[in-house]
């Protein structure tokens, strides 16, 4: 019975270790637009910058609050209770010239944070838009090496044939045969590419809900025009005007720049708030104060009143000058750090416009010269092949060459992609007309 029972048990563990428990997900092709405004509206991190500004907008009530009353209570006992009045009332203090500059320095704090959200929403754009296109890279990586795949594997058929003809020799089988192997290596690994760069492109949406949906994109291959519009990225055919007429249309609005400029803005507010609390502050008093009539000369309950001033955080052991110094060092420190942001933005602005100027000249070289005289070539060297004009070796090795030309193009386009979105993260603008007649 003990051994029936050990069987039947290591039996049913080799049964679940050879079926293991998989979790399949539904795979959801989207659009670039799709994919943009899903992330914008679903986003964990820009939900979260969000309510930065919320508590942004707390902090302007919270500044222009005004002091709490107190209340008071002042009875007298014993020989002093027989002559001096009882006391209830109230106080307040009211700051003098303190509460403008501090709401001022609170909305300038929360326009800095609505820049925040801004730059945010434009960055996380420009991440799913270059994981989008570096999926669709990819994707494209792997289809031409499957389209080759066939062309290999026509090519083995054909050694094949000859063989079996007497018109050549095994080697030749054997030859196309390793070829095929090689090839079948390099899709495996285009096929992990692709499979990295879909994680990546969830990675940037960073969605919550629906979270057995795994997301692809909608195109398969990168060339094409209306790639290119889907893809909101000009036409690489089109000539790029020079540098010195984007520049300056380029940095006007950019978010990162604005926002530093607000830092400046906040610094020199900061000032005015610590200047002031050199400013006294008032207290005001009053109340209903009484004296019973056992305790009047008069011998009648004697009501009246009181009221008083007082003045408050006088700066005279302590008149806030290391406070004043900070404050005014922070505002040199938030200008200086502003001519800085703007010197490396037009350097780092000029960078990424050489990089798409460079992959755009890589990328006409491709499309014009290498790619459709390797394509044509290769077609020719086959047929001379199948016909016996050629012999394998050179069919290989062209196979081989127009490989690397083909994946050579396909990583200048993904770059000529991704080298735009670049040089739209230093233009800060999503919509950027590179060919505006007005610039």
């Amino acid at each position: 019975m003990k051994k029936t029972l050990k069987f039947l048990f290591t039996f049913i563990l080799i049964i679940s270790l050879q079926q293991p428990h998989t979790f399949a997900a539904e795979i959801k092709k989207i659009n670039l637009d799709d994919a943009i405004q899903l992330s914008l509206s679903n986003n964990l991190d820009l939900q979260s910058a969000r309510i930065d500004v919320e508590l942004a907008k707390n902090g302007v009530k919270i500044a222009n609050r005004l002091q709490n009353p107190e209340f008071n209570v002042f009875y007298n006992y014993g020989r002093a209770g027989r002559s001096e009045p009882q006391q209830i009332g109230i106080s307040e203090t009211l700051e003098l010239a303190k509460r403008a500059p501090r709401k001022n320095l609170a909305k300038s704090e929360l326009y800095k944070k609505e820049l925040d959200v801004k730059l945010a929403e434009f960055t996380l754009e420009m991440d799913v838009r270059e994981t989008y296109v570096d999926l669709v890279g990819a994707k494209t990586v792997l289809n031409d090496l499957l389209a080759q795949d066939m062309l290999l594997c026509e090519l083995a058929d054909i050694a094949q044939k000859r063989y079996e003809a007497g018109k050549t020799s095994q080697a030749e089988v054997i030859q196309a045969q390793i070829a095929l192997n090689r090839l079948s290596a390099s899709i495996h690994s285009a096929r992990t590419a692709v499979n990295a760069a879909r994680n990546d492109f969830n990675k940037a949406l960073n969605i919550k809900e629906e979270s057995d949906i795994i997301y692809d994109s909608r195109e398969d291959y990168l060339p094409g025009e209306t790639v290119f519009i889907s893809l909101k990225t000009p036409d690489f055919n089109k000539k790029l005007p020079p540098f010195e007429l984007v520049a300056q249309k380029a940095l006007e609005k950019r978010l990162d720049i604005l926002a530093v400029k607000q830092e400046v803005d906040i610094a020199r507010k900061n000032l005015a708030v610590v200047t002031r609390q050199r400013i006294p502050d008032i207290e005001l008093f009053g109340g209903y104060s009484y004296l019973p009539h056992t305790h009047a000369d008069s011998g009648r309950f004697e009501p009246g009143a009181y009221a008083g001033a007082n003045l408050s955080n006088i700066p005279i052991f302590y008149t806030y000058k290391p406070e004043i110094k900070n404050a005014k060092l922070q505002v040199e420190q938030a200008q200086i750090n502003y001519e800085s942001a703007k010197n490396k933005a037009l350097k780092e602005l000029n960078t990424a416009y050489e990089k798409l100027v460079t992959s755009q000249t890589n990328l006409l070289f491709y499309k014009n010269k290498l790619l459709k005289d390797s394509a044509e070539l290769i077609k020719i060297s086959q047929k001379n092949y199948k016909e016996g004009k050629t012999d394998l070796t050179s069919v290989v090795l062209m196979q081989q060459s127009f490989r690397e030309i083909l994946t050579g193009y396909n990583t200048t386009l993904t770059d000529y992609y991704t080298d735009w979105i670049d040089f739209l993260r230093e233009v800060n603008q999503e919509d950027f007309n590179l060919f505006d007649e007005n610039l």
